[in-house]
């Protein structure tokens, strides 16, 4: 009887992961955010000084150039309104979405046409019925998708939220230059000093501070009224926080901090500007 030589036994292994552990190894190819969720610590990461920086720039550019002339406000606005469209589609998780940031470029961009042909007097009208057109040819273009049903919807939401927000934003061309010098420097000066090394408390009640009293130079500089260009300036400040806040949510990249980090916390606040604006100042 003869034995068959039994085959020699393997060590039973395990495949090499994809990535290192990025609790020992910070592999540089996963985002910051799903490194602090693989640690147990919150994926909100602010977006940080540069990006302030930047918003700052913008802010100031509107601030000086509604007084002027709304022709000149037109250059700051437009790249507003660019960044707004790209960093909102990368904000969630869509990338790449050319036709989609496009479109909802456009229609921030058909916005400031509607609004500079109706004026000032009609631009509610001019706003909400940019933003019904470009609804209806959202779903339109979704209609002929052939995507799944769910990346559709995904997709619709995305982009009509997206198209509203870069719309939102001309109502900087639509609000008084007195309001949009406030309230474009109050967003300016809270978005520095919310990027500040600061406890979190701390920095959110320096950054309100700031832009109130931001607001109240301004509206004496203006010959505004100080206590309503103050409030202004508040309302404004507070939309400009929340903004930062959304752009560091979840799965922030690089991408979205010097897109989304740089204009939604001025787009966040056109509608306060805009309205108290015709309220108050």
């Amino acid at each position: 009887m003869t034995h068959e030589p039994q085959a020699t036994r393997q060590p039973l292994t395990t495949a090499e992961p994809a990535y290192n552990a990025p609790t020992t190894m910070g592999n540089t190819r996963i985002t910051d955010a799903q490194r602090a969720r693989a640690e147990g610590r919150s994926p909100i990461i602010p977006p940080g000084i540069q990006p302030a920086g930047l918003t700052s720039v913008i802010g100031l550019a509107l601030a000086a150039a509604a007084p002027v002339s709304p022709y000149l406000l037109l250059g700051p606005l437009v790249l507003l309104q660019a960044l707004t469209a790209a960093g909102w589609f990368r904000l969630n998780g869509m990338w790449p979405a050319r036709q989609g940031i496009a479109l909802a470029f456009a229609g921030g961009v058909a916005a400031d046409v509607a609004l500079i042909a109706a004026g000032r007097d009609h631009a509610p009208a001019a706003l909400i019925g940019t933003l019904g057109v470009w609804v209806l040819l959202t779903l339109v273009l979704q209609l002929r998708s052939r995507a799944g049903a769910d990346e559709r919807m995904y997709g619709l939401m995305a982009t009509v939220a997206s198209a509203a927000l870069t719309i939102v934003a001309a109502g900087y061309l639509a609000a008084a230059p007195d309001a949009v010098a406030i309230g474009a420097a109050a967003v300016a000066v809270a978005a520095l000093v919310r990027a500040l090394p600061l406890p979190a408390p701390a920095s959110i009640g320096a950054g309100l501070l700031a832009a109130a009293g931001a607001g109240y130079l301004v509206a004496q500089a203006t010959g505004s009224g100080a206590g309503d260009g103050t409030l202004l300036a508040l309302g404004a400040g507070a939309c400009a926080l929340v903004g930062l806040h959304v752009a560091s949510y979840d799965y922030p990249s690089r991408f979205v901090h010097m897109t989304a980090g740089i204009a939604l916390p001025l787009t966040a606040a056109a509608p306060v500007v805009y309205l108290l604006g015709r309220a108050l100042v």
